[in-house]
């Protein structure tokens, strides 16, 4: 089908008044969170790759701080009578950044290679017959059976977003990385300058034509009030620190919390926290090789954990900044619940779980965690770990690098003596683990699910169920049925909720509250 001419809209927007003045001033100078090794984020569930994303690409649909499902590029669509086909219209005037149009033959099957490795996806992608494109500007999407969820898959917020590539790109292995960076967002992914461990910069696209809705969480008008975003990569957190006190850099994604009240006093300076529903710490098993992969020793371990030991670890021992949260879900979510979980209350007996692990039947085997050193809200993690499986007379190795080593080094499935893993540790928003849809750290999908391969039919069957479930109460009890199964199982070992906070200099305004560090709507007075 012949590519249609893309109508040239972004000319009759107003010049932005930036243009006059110095390039600093029109520059946002940022520090990530950890270096940005993957660039592919349908490949990662890594933060720093998603932020990456949100930068570079756009989503069908959008979701609001009440977390309302909004058009984005879509334009609007239709569905049949029999609920089987969804008709999605995209707006006029997309264009990705090499200039030429976006097509529903590029959405197609850009949803198509997301389906596969995200855990929403691949529920919808189960009952998906076809992603088609019915013309230009309408993507149709065939269903073997209804999907009532089918939007708010497409608007997921966090972790695996439904980012839509030009369809060269989304024509690659979903299990590959892209090569290029094209997207159709509101900046420029500048690849002459980009260096891994230094430097990443992006630059406005002039194409790009902002929804008229205000910006609210991933929805809404996307307006880049800059020319230029610089992340700049500062492991240490002292550099990073003082680099915003001079006015070196304008935003810190994620502060120390030790140095929080240090920034709070520094004239020129902002404290906030701008993911009100807070992260979910996990220990992560390899559940392909021993010893994780005897569920009677990962669930040994949950009578050991004491989640405010590492919770002081990453908070700066601030009781403000985190609470115990002993639910498989989110704390301050429909689905927080104490339900099976029994092992996690009451007084700790290290002795106990020593002669549970013996029983379970660990014979010596090495423990392989890998551990960033330059992630200050993920590092403790590890080293409190492997300090308290050493107390448990487990045989530790503990390996600590950089965050971009570890993000590739989880993806392997390679025993831990060659080049594997047996723990990891990480975050999750917790909007982006909510519900049975989305929660990739309790889904039971095996070889296709998120790092680490837990397998357990039975909570996937519930999940199956929840997707349809016609009321609140069965969605509940479906949602119990996974808490229980976890706690049986022990997928993951929930380490608690903490909130981290960001810092930037003052003059900023705009920022977006969610879980990402969103480029758009910031603007410098």
């Amino acid at each position: 089908m012949r590519r249609r001419s893309f109508l040239a809209t972004a000319a009759a927007l107003p010049a932005a008044p930036a243009l006059a003045q110095p390039a600093r001033a029109r520059t946002l100078r940022f520090v990530p969170q950890a270096n940005l090794t993957s660039l592919d984020p349908i490949w990662t569930t890594a933060a720093v790759t998603e932020n990456h994303g949100w930068t570079v690409f756009d989503t069908l649909y959008g979701m609001t701080d009440d977390l309302r499902v909004q058009p984005q590029m879509a334009e609007g669509h239709t569905v049949s009578d029999d609920g089987l086909t969804w008709s999605i219209r995209l707006r006029e005037g997309l264009r990705w950044h090499d200039g030429e149009p976006v097509r529903a033959q590029d959405c197609a099957p850009s949803l198509a290679r997301w389906a596969r490795r995200d855990t929403f996806g691949q529920s919808l992608g189960a009952v998906v017959d076809a992603w088609e494109a019915a013309d230009d500007r309408t993507i149709r999407i065939k269903l073997k059976s209804r999907f009532p969820l089918l939007l708010e898959a497409l608007a997921k917020p966090a972790a695996v977003v439904p980012f839509m590539m030009p369809e060269r790109l989304a024509r690659t292995d979903p299990f590959q990385q892209v090569t290029e960076m094209v997207g159709s967002g509101p900046f420029r992914f500048l690849r002459d300058e980009y260096v891994s461990g230094s430097r990443v910069a992006y630059a406005k696209f002039d194409g790009y034509v902002p929804r008229q809705e205000a910006a609210s969480r991933t929805a809404g008008g996307k307006v880049a009030h800059f020319d230029r975003v610089e992340w700049t990569i500062m492991p240490d957190s002292a550099t990073a620190s003082a680099a915003l006190q001079a006015g070196e850099i304008d935003w810190w994604e994620q502060i120390n919390a030790d140095l929080a009240p240090r920034l709070r006093r520094t004239r020129g300076v902002e404290v906030a926290v701008l993911n009100t529903l807070g992260y979910i710490g996990v220990a992560r098993f390899n559940h392909l090789h021993a010893p994780f992969n005897n569920p009677a020793i990962r669930r040994a371990l949950l009578g050991a954990i004491t989640q405010e030991d590492f919770l002081r670890g990453v908070t700066g021992n601030d009781p403000s900044a985190f609470k115990q949260c002993l639910s498989m879900w989110p704390c301050g979510t429909p689905y927080e619940s104490t339900t099976a979980n029994t092992a996690m209350q009451g007084a700790r007996n290290l002795d106990a779980v020593r002669a549970a692990i013996r029983a379970a039947g660990y014979n010596n085997e090495k423990v392989v965690i890998i551990n960033p050193t330059d992630f200050p809200t993920i590092g403790p993690f590890g080293q409190i770990m492997a300090d308290l499986l050493k107390r448990l007379g487990m045989n530790v190795d503990l390996v600590e690098t950089d965050w971009g080593s570890v993000v590739q080094r989880r993806a392997s499935k390679e025993p831990p003596e060659r080049g594997g893993w047996s723990i990891f540790h990480t975050w999750w928003p917790g909007v982006s683990i909510i519900n049975p849809a989305v929660n990739a750290t309790l889904r039971g999908q095996g070889d296709r699910g998120w790092f680490g391969w837990y397998d357990n039919p039975r909570v996937e069957q519930a999940a199956s169920q929840w997707l349809l479930a016609e009321t609140e109460v069965e969605q509940k009890r479906l949602a119990d049925v996974i808490q229980r199964e976890s706690f049986e199982n022990a997928p993951i070992l929930p380490l608690g909720q903490f909130f981290i906070s960001t810092a930037y200099r003052t003059g900023l305004s705009g920022f977006v509250q969610g879980s990402g560090a969103y480029p758009w709507n910031i603007r410098r007075s």
